[in-house]
């Protein structure tokens, strides 16, 4: 099974931010980002997603990244990858 990387110190680092700042930016606390950015975290809300992306100037793929588990294979850039089904 593949997993979810957060690339927050990435953007961080290009955007001359620290962690403290973002963290009063958007209201969320320190430990709390410091835990998303080390991967640890284990759901995040829209909205902190979409207050850190308004912040960062970034869009949610410049902080999150799938990676393919042993065995898989990554879906060819552009393409939707596996269909989800609606009901």
């Amino acid at each position: 099974m593949g997993s979810i990387k957060v690339d927050l110190d990435v953007m961080l680092a290009k955007r001359h931010m620290s962690l403290k700042e973002l963290s009063e930016r958007v209201g969320v606390t320190v430990p709390n980002l410091s835990i998303l950015k080390t991967g640890k975290a284990k759901a995040i809300r829209f909205s902190t997603l979409a207050a850190i992306c308004r912040e960062l100037d970034c869009q949610p793929a410049d902080l999150l990244r799938y990676v393919p588990g042993e065995g898989e294979e990554a879906a060819a850039p552009g393409s939707a990858g596996p269909s989800v089904r609606k009901e």
